[in-house]
């Protein structure tokens, strides 16, 4: 069985994370067929958008501790597990997770690589890593403080406890919450509403703030400019104008 769901309804995919039996704890296979599948999507020219997801009981409930559990710190750097992440993190495209239920430790740090957060009401958030004697290793001491501030974080990964989709949401991680009937269902309204942009503008404006979480606000800035400034040699950067002075939707293809 497939342990990666890919469902298409351009302009939109949905990814689904498919090994209920382990709450889609987050073997190596299962992550580099998720890469492949992402990568895929963010080549094709008929998806603008994509929404992350798995089952309504859990998102995604870890890294799987088994494949872990007696490796020395050697084999860690040489097996570099966590090394293949990096690829969710890359797509160029929108991305939208949609979690509900557990989202522990890996779970967690894979919604963060994400660009949004729609979450149903019963979704349980939590870097869970300290209650096994190690810290957060796919970007959750990081990415993790970038989105609810020092403080926050500091208190979610030294005590490891479970934060639910309200707190998260008062902290400023999830964007939106909605019931458990209708969590995806508002993920894809999103990911729809934003495919209706400039792919070429989506990939800018993405870069762009990726680009903030790791320069200095003058180079940012630098950074922002220049994509801007290069919009304009684009057939979509003429066709929005064109529509917007027409009074018209635009009509965009990404070139």
């Amino acid at each position: 069985m497939s342990l990666i769901l890919v469902h298409r309804e351009e302009p939109i995919a949905v990814v689904q994370l498919n090994r209920p039996e382990a709450l889609n704890a987050l073997s190596p296979a299962l992550i580099q067929e998720l890469v492949a599948a992402l990568q895929s999507l963010d080549r094709d020219e008929n998806i603008r958008a994509i929404v992350l997801t798995g089952s309504d009981k859990a998102f995604a409930a870890g890294a799987d501790i088994k494949e872990m559990a007696t490796l020395t710190a050697k084999e860690m750097q040489e097996k570099d597990l966590i090394g293949a992440w990096d690829g969710i993190w890359k797509i160029q495209k929108p991305l939208i997770a949609a979690v509900s239920g557990f989202a522990f430790g890996g779970g967690c740090e894979i919604a963060l690589m994400c660009d949004m957060i729609v979450a149903s009401e019963t979704a349980k958030f939590g870097q869970l890593e300290i209650n096994l004697g190690i810290i957060p290793g796919a970007g959750g001491t990081q990415r993790l403080t970038h989105a609810i501030g020092k403080w926050k974080a500091m208190e979610w990964i030294l005590t490891g406890n479970i934060y639910s989709a309200a707190e998260a949401f008062q902290s400023g991680m999830v964007n939106k919450i909605a019931p458990i009937s209708e969590y995806l269902n508002e993920a894809k309204a999103l990911a729809k509403k934003i495919a209706e942009k400039s792919p070429i503008a989506l990939a800018a404006a993405k870069k762009a703030i990726l680009a903030s979480l790791n320069l200095p606000l003058d180079e940012g800035l630098k950074k922002e400019r220049q994509l801007f400034y290069q919009l304009f040699d684009s057939e979509d950067q003429k066709e929005g104008m064109k529509a917007f002075l027409e009074k018209r939707k635009p009509e965009f293809t990404g070139r």
